[in-house]
């Protein structure tokens, strides 16, 4: 019916940590099942695509950064169509579906695709099908799934309506144009029709004997490793295997592996070495914080107070060792291997992934360059499919990656922090080679964090805090690990923390100096207010103080050289559970910080609570920071609406900052005598005016 329909489509993407790329590369996948061709680009690449020239309906699949930032892709691409010198016609001929990535734990929620959309709409481009947001938070697939299977329908109308105008112009003896519009609605019926052939071709009749293997399960229960009825029992509609792109050639042990900065676009990499680390907290504390000294003396790095930064770190040793092992490439892993695109892949315009060099050891490419840790994806799950022998193992996979299965992927793969390492021990028969594990691991990302110093205080000093993260062990997960990062530069410090437990020399010497490799990655936005005079309130429970102590220096060194300046007033108020075990920076010895700050006037105001604390007190004192931020109501208010102060949050977004916000409206509310909603548009303009800022994770 459609046969001689003009179905190329144009389908962009931009993405920060993989996941857009990762959609982008599904859609082009399901496209060809659908009759179409997916001319697929990353945003960046500007030079290999035209937007005032396309003819053709564009697809833009595009993820969030930061607080609400579009990627480090697309910033080329929004600052051209950002230029208000461009007419709002612009793109009066463009056809566009847009799907945005974003999480909904932080307030700028798919701020990225939004801000294109928006772009793009003033521009003078047209909808052809509905924007998608999908939330991160609660699981992508949730909007991707159900938005790429309505994708096609839209897609092939558009071609339909070209196709009927294209007709038209051309056939001086067209019919009158109610027959036209009757023989178009009937071809959209018929599209749809064959739309959903298309679709329930994909679903797989299991063979019987597949289903009996998990029937037969005694435990009602699902787990990871099995499931019950309906979904048990059900055909299920899984995603087509994506076709292996990657070939993996062993090569000899002799050679040197790639520098770590040749793996990091971001920026340049600077290897410093960690001169002080101290424990913040006690043994006893729920979370172990611990506070590194880094020396960048004899490094060009620079940055402000209130910015943050990247380590670039490896994956866990004993865990690289053990996916080695269950490879069966134990012996291998200090062998060289060559990573090429496959000669024969169907994988259209396929390459080499960026942070895979080109030439490595095996054990480099596994501690270095993939995130072996991270969520596999569906498109994952059903590669590992065919890697798996045993029928039971297999037919669970497929319920994990299948449209039916959606529900039990989010609990016991999403939610339950699953990697694959996870997987390999729940399914012992799945053997993946290692050209998959390249294929569908992503890149491992350097880890951020908040600079907690002034070089203006401490020059050639970065000083920076962070908890040891744990994941306690769980059904799907048998062992407890630490955190990525942060396990490893426990580690790396233990030395400095107990220097007579873990000398390495038995004479007692001093251990050697650990070097991690940095770099920067400048916040635009969350620094001192440029006028010393203005006011600002600090809100930072926990680590979230971070970023203060490094404004505070900077205050307390700026009041000791301009004694003539004007300095406003500065609030902090702080959280934690115990005083007497995670009291953060209260005996620090060499970061001078409560009684010195407050004395000397840098800090003219410190509020503080416990919330695991009892009291004896008729009145119990407040838990936590949103509720002593109430206490002080008329404060805040003065600093904000009189003074045109500033306010500042760091620190969890889901237990603090949105009960911060929450707070402030409150205040807004009744200090200015009008309604909350009326309150909600002042707290957005705080924002818009950069005002109220956060630097907040979930």
């Amino acid at each position: 019916m459609c046969c001689d329909l003009k179905r190329r489509f144009l389908l962009l993407y931009a993405t920060q940590k993989g996941q857009a790329k990762a959609i982008a590369e599904e859609i082009c996948l399901q496209a060809g099942a659908h009759g179409l061709e997916a001319d697929m680009h990353c945003l960046s690449e500007m030079d290999k695509y035209n937007l005032e020239t396309e003819k053709d309906p564009v697809v833009i699949v595009i993820s969030t950064t930061g607080t609400g930032d579009p990627p480090d892709t697309a910033r080329k691409f929004v600052k051209k169509i950002r230029d208000k010198t461009l007419p709002p016609d612009y793109f009066a001929h463009l056809q566009y579906g847009l799907l945005g990535l974003g999480d909904s734990e932080y307030t700028f929620f798919c701020n990225g695709g939004k801000t294109v959309d928006r772009l793009l709409q003033e521009l003078g481009a047209q909808h052809f099908y509905d924007t998608g947001l999908a939330d991160d938070c609660v699981g992508l697939e949730q909007v991707v799934d159900p938005w790429i299977d309505g994708l096609w329908l839209a897609l092939k109308e558009v071609f339909l309506l070209q196709k009927e105008k294209e007709d038209m112009s051309n056939n001086v003896n067209a019919a009158p144009l109610v027959e036209h519009e009757i023989n178009l609605s009937s071809e959209i019926r018929n599209l749809k029709l064959e739309d959903e052939g298309v679709r329930s071709s994909d679903v797989s009749s299991q063979k019987l004997v597949d289903i009996n293997v998990v029937v037969s399960a005694t435990d009602d229960e699902p787990s990871l490793v099995h499931s019950v009825p309906p979904i048990s029992q059900s055909a299920l509609n899984i995603p087509a295997l994506p076709p292996e792109y990657i070939e993996v050639q062993f090569q000899d042990t002799h050679g040197e592996n790639p520098h770590l900065s040749s793996l990091i676009s971001e920026g340049t990499t600077f290897k410093v070495p960690i001169s002080k680390a101290s424990q913040l907290t006690r043994e006893d504390a729920i979370k172990t914080a611990l506070l590194l000294e880094l020396d960048i003396s004899d490094t060009a790095f620079a940055y402000q107070p209130g910015d943050a930064f990247c380590v670039v770190c490896p994956n866990n040793a004993s865990e690289v060792e053990e996916l080695l092992h269950i490879l069966g490439l134990a012996e291998r892993g200090e062998h060289f291997v060559c990573v090429k695109v496959k000669q024969d892949t169907k994988k259209k315009g396929a390459t080499r992934p960026q942070h895979i060099p080109e030439r490595s050891t095996l054990k480099f490419i596994l501690t270095w360059c993939l995130e072996i840790r991270a969520i596999p994806k569906k498109a994952f799950l059903r590669a590992l499919v065919e890697c798996t022998s045993n029928a039971g193992e297999k037919r669970r996979l497929q319920e994990l990656c299948s449209r039916q299965g959606a529900s039990d992927y989010t609990r016991f793969i999403r939610e339950s922090n699953v990697c694959l390492l996870d997987l390999l021990h729940a399914f012992p028969s799945c053997r993946p080679s290692l050209n998959l594990l390249i294929e569908h691991l992503p890149k491992l990302q350097a880890r951020s964090y908040s600079v907690s110093s002034s070089n203006l205080y401490q020059p050639g000093k970065l000083c920076f805090v962070f908890n040891i993260v744990e994941f306690p062990a769980c059904p799907t997960r048998p062992v407890s690990r630490k955190g990525v990062c942060t396990g490893w530069m426990a580690e790396l410090v233990a030395p400095l923390l107990h220097p007579n437990k873990n000398s390495l020399d038995p004479k007692g010497g001093s251990s050697p100096t650990e070097e991690i490799s940095i770099f920067a990655r400048p916040n635009n936005t969350f620094h001192l207010p440029s006028d010393p005079s203005v006011p600002f309130v600090m809100v930072g429970p926990g680590t979230g103080i971070a970023p203060f102590i490094g404004f505070l220096q900077h205050r307390q060194k700026l009041r000791e050289e301009h004694t003539d300046w004007e300095f406003g007033e500065t609030w902090l108020f702080f959280g934690c559970r115990h005083q007497d075990r995670d009291y953060l920076f209260k005996q620090v010895h060499y970061l001078t910080f409560c009684v010195c700050f407050l004395e000397n006037g840098t800090l003219t105001h410190l509020k503080v609570c416990f919330s695991r604390d009892s009291s004896t007190a008729e009145v119990a004192p407040p838990k936590y920071v949103q509720d002593v931020i109430r206490l002080y109501a008329k404060d805040v208010a003065r600093v904000l609406l009189k003074e045109s102060g500033y306010f500042y949050v760091c620190g969890d977004k889901k237990h603090m900052a949105d009960g911060v916000n929450d707070a402030i409206v409150d205040i807004l509310s009744m200090e200015m005598e009008v309604d909350k909603l009326e309150a909600m548009k002042t707290m957005a303009m705080l924002r818009e005016a950069k005002r109220y800022l956060q630097d907040i994770w979930s």
